[in-house]
């Protein structure tokens, strides 16, 4: 028998009586507790809507009724392991390979980004018989030890870099080494990791795969520098290593103008694995890594069988199915590309009025908007964003903050984000971040908020 629900207070003192403290809560000071949601929707036990605008996992929108129905119908008939035949696993491999490049045509189905990312390192490192990795600084990739080795973002407050791992800089050209003034921006950061291959290379080192998200999204919503992956992959496949494209948080459509993130770079661009997770189930625990023949076929070369208890299963299977078939019926890529660029628009215009604002970023649904305490120095505004964030909470409006400076405003939304939503965020953060300059000129000299 299912417990009645407790009130947000007893829920939340059970919450710390029994789930480790480092499952950390949105809001600690004054967590949101949910009980439902619909669309880009979510609403707390006394009914009050929260507009959500960092969820990127419910793709398609919160309990979309055509993926609620694909597993209810699914789960009715049949749910068992991938040993035996069936349609479902099949039929998706082969509506994902229709997303995808030709030359990655082999699948392997999971249950999270994690076991995902996991996976690419195994095959990187069967296939080219090295170990080194290459990651950018601030990424993540996932919370396994052997992600957590490759996830600067992690193992910097951890154990610290294992020699096997090298670290390059983030193409940030707003806040990184090499900025938009750079004549050739694109170039001096592909160098550096030419750099650091042949380093490597010195002291007898050899690269397996160079890891890159997309969109590195931890490291504050950046958008790579087109040509940059080319680039990259030059270098690496001269080492005689892969290039790996985590899109578990960018993948599915979210960009809007191509369907996976690694194409913003140029339709010459082909990774040698690509990694997915997170929008793929809607909120399902599925996720998928795709790669090359060759690859696929060094990997079963070693004899050891490769099996994943849930990966791939009918039900999960089925939802990814319908998640594909909802992207295609309500027009969600065009859908992103319309609604993201209105949000870029209203954000930029508030660029001009608000200095606090230094940068506002990103493609499609996949938006940063960088706070700054000077326009010179461009410091980030990190107690100032978690004061808009906060303030934004109590108009009913979740966003959240990221960056290494945790002052980057992301915008994630489920895509069926729209206008009207983008229009509502924009007018209360104007008016949020007005109070806070006025709040910030009548301040007594010595004294801070």
């Amino acid at each position: 028998m299912q417990a009645q629900p407790g009130s947000r207070q007893e829920t939340l003192a059970l919450r710390r009586q029994l789930i480790g403290s480092s499952c950390k809560l949105f809001f600690p000071e004054d967590p949101v507790k949910i009980v439902r949601a619909k669309g880009q929707y979510i609403y707390d036990e006394h009914e009050r809507e929260y507009l959500d605008c960092i969820n990127n996992v419910s793709h398609v929108g919160h309990c979309h009724p055509d993926v609620v129905k694909a597993a209810h119908e699914q789960n009715q008939l049949l749910n068992t392991n991938s040993r035996y035949l069936h349609d479902n696993l099949v039929d998706y491999a082969k509506r994902l390979s229709k997303t995808l490049p030709e030359k990655l045509c082999m699948f392997y189905f999971l249950n999270s980004g994690s076991e995902a990312n996991d996976l690419a390192l195994r095959l990187a490192r069967q296939y080219t018989k090295h170990e080194d990795i290459i990651v950018l600084d601030h990424a993540y990739h996932g919370h396994l030890t052997s992600l957590i080795d490759i996830s600067p973002y992690k193992f910097r407050n951890l154990e610290g870099q294992k020699e096997w791992v090298h670290v390059a800089p983030l193409p940030d050209t707003y806040r990184g080494i090499y900025r938009e003034d750079h004549k050739d921006s694109v170039l001096a950061y592909a160098n550096e990791v030419k750099k650091i291959i042949e380093q490597a290379q010195k002291k007898g080192r050899k690269i397996a795969a160079f890891f890159i998200e997309s969109l590195p999204s931890v490291g504050g919503q950046i958008i790579p520098p087109e040509g940059y992956f080319q680039m990259i992959a030059e270098h690496v496949h001269k080492a005689g290593g892969v290039f790996v494209a985590d899109e578990i948080q960018v993948g599915f459509g979210r960009v809007g103008k191509c369907f996976w993130a690694f194409q913003l770079q140029g339709k010459d661009f082909v990774p040698d694995i690509v990694t997915m997770g997170k929008p793929m189930g809607n909120g399902h625990p599925i996720a998928c890594v795709a790669t090359t023949k060759e690859i696929a076929e060094a990997f079963a070369d070693t004899g050891v069988e490769y099996f994943n208890t849930f990966g791939g299963n009918p039900v999960s299977c089925a939802i990814g199915l319908a998640v594909l078939d909802v992207i295609e019926k309500e027009h969600l890529q065009a859908h992103a590309t319309q609604v993201g660029n209105f949000l870029m628009e209203l954000l930029s215009q508030q660029k001009v009025k608000h200095p606090i604002i230094g940068d506002v970023r990103g493609v499609g649904l996949f938006i940063g908007v960088d706070l700054i305490k000077d326009q010179e120095k461009r410091t980030p505004a990190t107690e100032e964003a978690e004061h808009l964030i906060t303030r934004l909470k109590r108009e009913y409006i979740l966003l959240s903050t990221d960056g290494p400076g945790r002052n980057v405003l992301k915008f994630k939304p489920p895509l069926c984000f729209t206008m009207d939503n983008a229009k509502l965020v924009v007018d209360k953060m104007d008016e949020i971040l007005t109070d806070m300059e006025r709040e910030k000129t009548c301040e007594p000299v010595g004294k801070h908020h």
